[in-house]
């Protein structure tokens, strides 16, 4: 039988299922690790192949290499598949070039830089040892390819989305057509994961991620959804993604889920129903969840039926206060309309999690510190203040590359550390420290630790887990002081 290896690579905890985003955790306020869903569905497809399927998240279960290098030779893959991020690929290319030394196999990489990516940019990467590059979704494309490659099934110029070597060079297949039907895909290989390793982030409990659609009508400069999604939304039927959540909570005991999407309030009629699924199901009150929205369209009727649901969190992404850079970003949303949603929010006591962002090309410091003084306005329960990052192929990069504020490819760096100069009048060491600042002056405020503390009285599970992530927030704020 044929053997399939995935994996993510030990090192620095990146969100590397996130293809739009790709979260640092390590260096992150707020966030937590995310289950492995991207090689989850891979492993479900593969399985369903008939190929023997053996799937690790080394970068979360904090393995060393003697113990990964002992489990290849033990597996003896045909094939290993790696899930990369683009601040991680150098280190990753790193990492299969270190097993090319002591296994032979056939090595595949998979990763949103690699979506219709041009010839120039692969050039600068040492891929001697890939001969194949998954830049659409891993999980409609995997079974076909692995077929090609191994049995030799099928034409390889029908798998849509990647990239294969022929003669040493790389060629493309379609990058044009995306996969509609979602309910085909087979659920993530929940068996193979350790689920534990991803817990809701103030409890502790485990927590899984359900896929609920994809794809964002949105043109927002600085996000690669409309690249690597489109800007169709596809969604699940509500049965399918109910199926699910039956299944994890049945036979996987979790109760918590993140339910992604690149913007589940999108379409509110279909996120009304799944909440009305819920509602009135035997799992109404023994679950809960967690969603992103963005700040228009937002109503009430919705976040009365997110509440009555279970949603325990919702995540808004406002970005900035300043309705020309709201502008400029295309984020399709006004001050106003920021300070409406959160208020909204608030209204129906749904916890709130605010994504800000500075360091735009244009922005002057006054600028930025005219956002983060915004954020005590709407004053959310918990905040992330990300650094713009400039990805290959958005149209943030050719703003920056406007304003001359690009200083090298995006590889290697991340939302915390971009690959830019800062902005035109502020530098990018400014830019951090101010970022730090106000992490430091939003969670460290007497009235904010007081509301916290009578929280975790009511719900004391909590205490020890905000307690943790007090501790890597300040240790993440002064290490990047000290190294600033």
């Amino acid at each position: 039988m044929n053997k399939i290896m995935l994996l993510y690579p030990p090192g620095k905890a990146y969100q590397r299922s996130e293809d739009r985003a790709q979260c640092n955790i390590d260096d992150s306020a707020v966030a937590t690790i995310h289950a492995c869903n991207d090689i989850g569905y891979a492993a479900a497809v593969l399985n369903n192949r008939g190929y023997k399927v053996l799937l690790r998240d080394y970068q979360t279960e904090k393995t060393g290499y003697e113990e990964i290098k002992k489990e290849i030779l033990s597996f003896l893959p045909d094939i290993i598949v790696i899930s990369i991020t683009n601040a991680t690929i150098l280190n990753d290319i790193n990492f299969i070039n270190w097993i090319s030394c002591f296994h032979s196999c056939e090595f595949i990489l998979k990763g949103a830089i690699f979506f219709d990516v041009p010839s120039h940019i692969l050039e600068t990467l040492d891929l001697h040892n890939a001969n194949y590059l998954i830049g659409g979704e891993i999980d409609t494309v995997i079974g076909d390819l692995v077929d090609c490659i191994l049995l030799n099934k099928g034409s390889i110029d029908n798998v849509n989305g990647i990239l294969y070597k022929k003669d040493g060079v790389f060629k493309k297949t379609d990058f044009s057509k995306w996969f509609d039907n979602l309910d085909e895909i087979p659920f993530p290989a929940r068996d193979l994961m350790r689920n534990e390793l991803y817990p809701r982030p103030d409890t502790g409990e485990p927590m899984a991620t359900i896929q609920v659609s994809r794809g964002c009508p949105c043109h927002c400069t600085y996000c690669l959804t409309p690249i690597i999604s489109g800007t169709t939304v596809r969604k699940r039927s509500i049965e399918n993604v109910f199926a699910e959540i039956e299944e994890c909570y049945y036979k996987y005991g979790i109760r918590n889920f993140f339910f992604k999407a690149d913007t589940f309030t999108i379409d509110a009629q279909w996120a009304m129903a799944l909440c009305d699924k819920i509602i009135s199901s035997d799992l109404h009150g023994k679950i809960e969840f967690t969603v992103n929205s963005r700040a228009k369209p937002l109503e009430a009727e919705l976040l009365k039926k997110l509440k009555k649901a279970g949603c325990f969190m919702l995540a808004v992404g406002f970005e900035s206060s300043s309705d020309d850079t709201l502008r400029k970003i295309k984020k399709g949303t006004t001050r106003e309309d920021n300070i409406r949603a959160a208020k909204l929010i608030r209204e129906h006591k749904l916890p709130l999690l605010g994504f800000f962002m500075i360091g735009f090309p244009w922005e002057t410091k006054q600028d930025m510190l005219e956002t983060l003084e915004f954020i005590f306005e709407i004053d959310p329960d918990f905040i992330e203040i990300h650094v713009a990052l400039p990805y290959f192929g958005t149209e943030l990069n050719l703003q920056c590359e406007q304003y001359s504020t690009v200083k090298s490819a995006s590889w290697g760096n991340d939302y915390f550390s971009p690959n830019t100069i800062g902005t035109q009048t502020v530098s990018l060491d400014e830019i951090q420290k101010i970022r730090n600042n106000y992490l430091l002056k939003f969670y460290l405020r007497p009235k904010y630790i007081a509301k916290k503390m009578i929280y975790c009285l009511q719900k004391p599970i909590t205490l020890k887990n905000y307690f943790v992530h007090g501790l890597k927030l300040l240790n993440s704020v002064f290490k990047k002081t000290d190294n600033g």
